[in-house]
C-alpha cells in the first residue's frame, strides 16, 4: 500500500522558456505559477515530500519563499535543463542523486497544469494504492469528434451522427500528473509502465500551459472552477497599509528648495471613505516618520496612524487587542520585506503587484494595480465585497 511507503512529489521547472520566458514564476492568478501545484500538494496528506528541480537561482528563490514545510529544491544539472532534455532525464537524475528507494513511489508533477486541485493529487494516489495498476496517469474525457487524414471518421460513425451527452468520447492525457514506483521508473526509464491506471479529470483541466494565450484561458478557469470556493476571506474589521509602495509609488521626490514630496492617489482615499463608511477600522503603518504622512491621515479620516515603526506585526497585534478585532478579521497591504510577517499573519494579507518576490509568495491576494496606481482602493473594493 502506498501509505506505507514514501510519496515523492517532483515538480521539473526551468528557467529557459522560448514563448514565455520564466513562465514558472510568472504571476498566475495573483501568484508565481509553480505555487498552486506546490499549495496542493503541500495539502495533500498522501504526499510526503515535494521536490522542485530547477536550474534557475530566481525559481529557486521564489520557491524558498513559499515557506512550505514539504518542499525541498533540487539543483538540476544544466545538460537536463535544456530544450532538448526529456523530463525523465532529470527525473532519473534526482532518483540518483537522492538515492531513492525502489519500492517508494514517485509522482512526477508538471507545474503547466495549475487547476490540479489537493483532491485530484489524493484521488490519483489512491488509485495508484488500490494495486490494480503499476503506474498511473491523468485523463479527461473529450467529446469532439476525430478523422484521419485520409477523410475516415476515427472515433464515431458519421452516418448515426451521436448527440453529446450520449457520446462517450476518447479520453486525453492531460499531463497534470503521472505516478509510478522508483523501481519502474529506473527499469524502463519512463515516467509509466506495466499496467497503466486512469484518474480521470473535469473536462476543464484539459488545456496545459503552453503559449501566452493558454495562459488567458486557464487564468479564467481558474478563477471560474478553484478559487471561487477555495479563497474566500474573512469578514474584514481593520484595514491597515504601509505607506510608501502601497499608498505611494514608492518614490522620493524633492524640489528645488529641498522641500520632500509624495504622491497619492486619489482613488485609494475614496476606498478608505467607503471603508470607513461601512464601520471598518482604517489606518497606516510605516516605517517613515514624515509629516506629510500625518497631513495625509487627517485629510483622510483615518483611525490609525502609526509612524517609525519597526515590528508591524507587533503593532498590528497591539492594536487588535486596543480595538478588539481579531488577527484574522485584519486586512493588511504591504510591498517589502519589513511587512512580511504581517503580510503572513493576517486575515487577508495583500500586496501591490510591484511588491517584493518574497512578500508575493506569502500574500493573499496580488492587486492588478502598482503601489501609488490605485492599489489600496483595489483591496479595499474586495473587502467591501466580503463584508
Amino acid at each position: 500500500m502506498v501509505n506505507s511507503r514514501h510519496v515523492t512529489a517532483f515538480i521539473p521547472v526551468r528557467g529557459g522558456s522560448k514563448s514565455i520566458p520564466l513562465k514558472n514564476i510568472k504571476d498566475f492568478c495573483g501568484k508565481p505559477l509553480v505555487y498552486w501545484n506546490v499549495c496542493a500538494l503541500q495539502n495533500c496528506s498522501a504526499v510526503d515530500k515535494i521536490v522542485v528541480a530547477t536550474d534557475s537561482f530566481q525559481i529557486k528563490e521564489n520557491v524558498i519563499a513559499f515557506n512550505f514545510s514539504k518542499v525541498e529544491v533540487y539543483d538540476r544539472k544544466p545538460e537536463n535543463a535544456v530544450d532538448t532534455a526529456s523530463t525523465e532525464s532529470v527525473m532519473l537524475e534526482y532518483i540518483e542523486a537522492a538515492n531513492l528507494s525502489g519500492e517508494n513511489v514517485f509522482m512526477l508533477v508538471q507545474a503547466t497544469s495549475p487547476l490540479t486541485r489537493t483532491e485530484d493529487f489524493e484521488g490519483g494516489i489512491s488509485l495508484y494504492a488500490s494495486g490494480k495498476f503499476d503506474s498511473v496517469l491523468t485523463c479527461v474525457r473529450n467529446k469532439r469528434f476525430f478523422w484521419n487524414e485520409d477523410g475516415t471518421s476515427k472515433n464515431y460513425d458519421y452516418k448515426n451522427r451521436p448527440r453529446r451527452q450520449d457520446f462517450d468520447g476518447m479520453l486525453m492525457e492531460n499531463g497534470a500528473f503521472y505516478i509510478n514506483s522508483v523501481r519502474n521508473i529506473k527499469e524502463t526509464k519512463n515516467r509509466l509502465s506495466g499496467k497503466i491506471g486512469i484518474y480521470e479529470m473535469p473536462e476543464y483541466t484539459a488545456t496545459e500551459i503552453d503559449e501566452p494565450d493558454d495562459w488567458t484561458i486557464l487564468e479564467s478557469l481558474m478563477r471560474r472552477h478553484v478559487l471561487k470556493n477555495e479563497l474566500k476571506n474573512p469578514e474584514i474589521k481593520m484595514f491597515l497599509t504601509d505607506c510608501d509602495g502601497c499608498l505611494t509609488d514608492g518614490g522620493m521626490y524633492y524640489s528645488e528648495n529641498g522641500d520632500e514630496l509624495k504622491k497619492f492617489n486619489t482613488k485609494d482615499g475614496m476606498g478608505f471613505k467607503l471603508l470607513r463608511e461601512r464601520g471598518i477600522l482604517c489606518g497606516v503603518i510605516t516605517g517613515e516618520k514624515r509629516e506629510l504622512n500625518v497631513r495625509r491621515a487627517e485629510k483622510l479620516n483615518l483611525d490609525i496612524l502609526e509612524q517609525g515603526v519597526q515590528d508591524k506585526l507587533a503593532v498590528i497585534k497591539n492594536l487588535c487587542q486596543k480595538y478588539n478585532v481579531a488577527l484574522e478579521n485584519v486586512a493588511y497591504i504591504g510591498d517589502d520585506i519589513n511587512d512580511l510577517d504581517a503580510v503572513k499573519s493576517v486575515g487577508f494579507g495583500c500586496c501591490p503587484a510591484d511588491a517584493l518576490s518574497q512578500v508575493k509568495a506569502v500574500a493573499k491576494y496580488i492587486t492588478r494595480a502598482k503601489g501609488g496606481e490605485g492599489a489600496v482602493r483595489e483591496v479595499a473594493d474586495i473587502a467591501l465585497c466580503d463584508n
